[in-house]
């Protein structure tokens, strides 16, 4: 209370908040910038005097508590987080296929009857036109390859960027969904650094390997995107890992890589 009570007469004295040459806050009291949150976010005090900078009344976490994350799961009361790689990025409710009500019992027939009715009408009103369809088959596509490829969640949201770019520019026109939505996928594969070869990307598309690559460069060229060239050495990894190879093998495969570098052979030869 002391604390509390001479800080309050200081902030009447200075009516302004005590801050270093180059901005940064600083203790009042002992000039200290080593200043800490409270974990719930309601306090600021100094790590050397522990002088209390400022205290708010508003409580921003929940007002139920969880001892373990599967208290917290179930009182929680929020969604999944929003993602770019479902046409409605996620907002959309679904109503579930178990024929039970809140408390777990069973419904009578005229109940699962309506609610069938209402899962099929919930199910159509999703897509209230073509373009969002054609959205919705080109990132389910998307989801597929990624899937049959093995690649991160990171490289699956940014192909549903690039595709949704491509869509509001006007680029899918005259081109198959499927081709623009390869070419998402086998361009955010070499921006997040997890390059994947065209034919690779090709047996798990529907459209053969030229067209990927025509419309590949397309894309690149009319969104700007800037692609470097594709290292090597990223390869190296995953193919001894598939062939079972040492470590050692893995190292002299990277030492003639920068070799053959240095002397300026890659130069127009494919990565792989």
């Amino acid at each position: 209370m002391e604390r509390l009570t001479r800080q309050k007469e200081r902030e009447d004295e200075t009516e302004h908040e005590t801050t270093g040459q180059e901005g940064v806050r600083t203790c009042p009291e002992c000039d200290s910038t080593s200043l800490t949150r409270s974990s719930d976010e309601s306090e600021i005090s100094c790590e050397d005097c522990g002088l209390i900078l400022e205290e708010e009344t508003i409580d921003r976490g929940p007002e139920w508590r969880a001892f373990n994350a599967a208290e917290r799961d179930s009182k929680s009361r929020v969604g999944a987080p929003t993602t770019q790689t479902m046409h409605d990025k996620g907002l959309t409710t679904i109503i579930d296929w178990k024929d039970q009500d809140a408390y777990g019992r069973s419904l009578s027939s005229e109940k699962r009857t309506q609610m069938n009715r209402l899962r099929k009408w919930q199910e159509r009103i999703r897509t209230k036109d073509a373009g969002e369809r054609n959205l919705q088959f080109a990132l389910s596509e998307t989801d597929r390859m990624a899937s049959a490829l093995g690649v991160p969640r990171s490289v699956r949201e940014v192909a549903s960027v690039l595709y949704r770019h491509a869509l509001d520019e006007d680029l899918i026109r005259g081109r198959s969904i499927e081709g623009v939505a390869t070419s998402t996928l086998y361009a955010a594969c070499r921006m997040e650094g997890i390059p994947r070869s065209l034919d690779e990307i090709a047996a798990v598309s529907r459209v053969d390997r030229m067209e990927i690559g025509r419309t590949y460069r397309y894309i690149s060229q009319e969104l700007s995107l800037e692609m470097e060239p594709v290292d090597p050495k990223k390869y190296v990894p995953r193919f001894c890992s598939e062939l079972e190879l040492p470590e050692e093998v893995q190292a002299k495969a990277n030492e003639i890589i920068d070799t053959t570098a240095e002397k300026g052979l890659l130069s127009g030869k494919s990565p792989t």
